[in-house]
C-alpha cells in the first residue's frame, strides 16, 4: 500500500470519527442533585433528594426528534449478601439452601417517565439494564459466577426483600417532564439507607434507542457519635471489640447490682 493511499485512509477514518463524535453530541444532558452529601444523625428518619436537569439540543439534533424518554438508575455501595431458603422440618423452620450475591448494590432504584416496554424493545432493555429485572446481580452458583433469569426463586426473593425495606425501587412514572426538555425526579432514601457513595446514571432515549447518557453522584455519611463508633470499628477493630466486650460486662454487673435481691 502506497504512503499516499495510507494517508487518505487515515484522513477518512479521522473525519468519520469526528462526524460520529459530532452526532453523539447532538443532545446533551445537564443534571444536578439537590444534595450531594446527606448526613445521618441519630434521629435520621429518611429523606428525599431531587434530581433535576435539562436536555440541550443543537443544530445537529434531527428535526423530527421532538420527544424523549429518560431512565435514571441509582446504585448504592456494593456489598456481598446472602438469600436463604427455609423449610419446615419436624415442626421447626430450618435453612435448607442459600445463594450468595456478590458486590450487588445495597441500594438500587430505577425510575423512568413511562413503562420500559414502551421505551425500548426487550433487547435494548437488557443491554442498557433498564428495570430491576434487567440489572445484573452477580451470584455464586456452585463454582460459577453469573446472573440468572429474573424469575429465579433466589433472585426474586432477594429483590422482594430489598423492596420491602425500601432499598430496591422501581417506578415507571417517577420522572416528570416539566417542559419538553426540562425534567425532575425524586430519590427516596429510607431510614435504614446504607452509608457510602451513590452513583446516578441518567440515560436519554428516543425512538427506542439510546441518544446519550451522563452521570452524577452523592454520598451518605454518619456524623456525631455514630460516625465515631463506625470509624473506630473500621480503623481499630481489636480495640473496638475489647471496649465493646468491657462495656457489656460492665452493663451486666451494674444490672446485677441494681436488681439484686437482699
Amino acid at each position: 500500500m502506497s504512503a499516499r493511499r495510507l494517508a487518505c485512509i487515515t484522513v477518512a477514518l479521522v473525519l468519520g470519527a469526528s462526524l460520529a463524535a459530532s452526532d453523539a453530541q447532538a443532545e446533551r444532558l445537564i443534571v444536578s442533585v439537590s444534595n450531594h452529601r446527606v448526613t445521618v444523625t441519630p434521629n435520621y428518619t429518611g429523606e428525599e433528594l431531587v434530581l433535576f436537569g435539562s436536555i440541550e439540543r443543537d443544530d445537529k439534533t434531527p428535526a423530527d426528534r421532538t420527544s424523549y424518554d429518560l431512565v435514571v438508575t441509582i446504585k448504592g455501595p456494593g456489598a456481598d449478601m446472602v438469600t436463604r431458603r427455609k423449610e419446615r422440618k419436624f415442626g421447626i423452620w430450618v435453612n435448607t439452601d442459600s445463594r450468595q450475591f456478590l458486590k450487588v448494590p445495597a441500594y438500587l432504584a430505577v425510575f423512568a417517565n413511562r413503562p420500559f416496554n414502551e421505551i425500548a424493545n426487550p433487547d435494548v432493555q437488557r443491554r442498557l439494564q433498564l428495570g430491576l429485572n434487567n440489572v445484573i446481580l452477580t451470584q455464586r452458583v456452585g463454582t460459577d459466577y453469573a446472573d440468572v433469569v429474573s424469575t429465579d426463586p433466589f433472585r426474586s426473593a432477594f429483590v422482594r426483600l430489598r423492596m420491602e425495606h425500601g432499598l430496591y425501587r422501581e417506578a415507571t412514572n417517577a420522572i416528570t417532564f416539566l417542559t419538553p426538555t426540562l425534567f425532575r425526579t425524586g430519590i427516596p432514601l429510607p431510614a435504614e439507607v446504607p452509608i457510602g457513595n451513590y452513583d446516578i446514571e441518567i440515560e436519554l432515549l428516543a425512538n427506542g434507542a439510546l441518544v446519550t447518557k451522563t452521570e452524577t453522584a452523592f454520598e451518605i455519611v454518619k456524623v456525631g457519635f455514630e460516625q465515631f463508633v463506625a470509624t473506630s470499628a473500621q480503623q481499630n477493630g481489636l480495640l473496638y471489640g475489647l471496649f465493646t466486650a468491657a462495656m457489656a460486662l460492665m452493663t451486666g454487673w451494674l444490672a446485677s447490682v441494681v436488681f439484686r435481691r437482699d
